[in-house]
């Protein structure tokens, strides 16, 4: 789908003035229109934490860790997957992500998102770009080739749900260290049952609205989550984090898992720390992923490709050939030789 008009962008996706489903959901808009028959009698106690009202599925006592979730957002029966990148995880076939470093213009990454990737690697672990950025950004070219995808700094309830509301489809959670960091990073990815995800609306409820199924219903199905394996801890607990419910591939990460041990590509130390991350990937069933360099090596299926900037470089020098830096060289002046 070509880049919206900047109108439709602001009015529609960005702004958000009509809600659609939770699209800008706030508590009142969800509660609107309701009818009352069970609630407590004015002034008077209900005793709901000791008895629940009849016809209830949870029955006496409340206790949360015995509470049956209900069915009000199960998916349709038969529903299938929307997303792409899932899709093609699923059957085994590789995806690549471009990574969108540091642009924060919608043209530069909509021309990214339209580059032939499958998701887009939006970094917001190592650039300073905000979150409303982002969103622009996203919002620009919502049906792209590659779907929105988004590294986001660290596991925490704020960072993945900026993301998750946005519209990230492919989610890469960094540096997670232990098994239950890893439990937080899939909590706050995915809505009940399966996490703690809150329901606050976001442009995400507009731009797939229209998805098979509805996006509340189908999201958990289709969301890719990556978690990047990327330190000694990670490596002590890889074997139980890649089996967490949920997580759809681990990340062999090539630069820190040498930066926090010690050793560099080649050495035995090293290439023992990447078999461990893939023996974890194969035992648990779950994708095993890497940098592009590592097309190649066995089992790795999904990659973090280069940046914008770097395919900008490829691509001009792929254009102008042998003609490639030939630029004149002037005797004087700052573009003089040896400058």
């Amino acid at each position: 789908m070509k880049r919206v008009t900047g109108a439709l962008l602001s009015a529609a996706l960005v702004v958000g003035l009509s809600a659609v489903a939770f699209g800008q959901a706030t508590e009142d808009e969800v509660a609107k229109g309701g009818q009352f028959p069970l609630a407590a009698k004015a002034g008077q106690d209900s005793h709901a934490f000791d008895q629940a009202p009849p016809g209830a599925t949870n029955q006496g006592k409340f206790d949360m860790d015995k509470w049956k979730y209900g069915h009000a957002w199960d998916a349709p029966p038969g529903v299938k997957i929307w997303n792409p990148v899932k899709l093609k995880m699923m059957r085994g076939q590789k995806v690549v992500g471009g990574t969108v470093f540091a642009a924060t213009d919608p043209d530069t990454y909509c021309a990214m998102a339209n580059g032939g990737y499958d998701f887009t690697w939006t970094e917001q672990q190592h650039d300073a770009r905000d979150w409303k950025e982002l969103q622009r950004m996203w919002a620009a070219c919502p049906f792209a080739k590659a779907v929105p995808g988004v590294r986001v700094a660290y596991t925490d309830e704020r960072e993945e749900q900026h993301a998750m509301d946005a519209g990230a489809l492919v989610l890469v959670v960094p540096t997670v260290r232990s098994y239950e960091e890893a439990i937080k990073a899939r909590d706050w990815a995915f809505f009940p049952p399966l996490g703690k995800r809150s329901v606050g609306g976001g442009q995400a409820f507009n731009l797939y609205a229209n998805v098979p199924g509805g996006y509340r219903q189908t999201i958990n199905d289709n969301l890719v989550l990556i978690l990047m394996i990327e330190t000694l801890d990670g490596l002590k607990d890889a074997d139980r984090i890649a089996k967490i419910p949920g997580v759809t591939a681990i990340f062999a990460a090539s630069s820190d898992l040498g930066n926090f041990a010690g050793y560099k590509q080649g050495d035995p130390d090293y290439e023992r720390e990447i078999n461990i991350v893939h023996d974890a990937a194969l035992r648990a069933g779950v994708r095993l992923c890497g940098p592009l360099a590592w097309r190649d090596r066995p089992d790795f299926t999904c990659f973090q490709g280069g940046t914008e900037l770097a395919a900008i470089a490829r691509g001009a020098k792929d254009e102008l050939g042998n003609l490639a830096n030939t630029q004149g060289k002037p005797e004087v002046g700052p573009w003089a030789i040896g400058r």
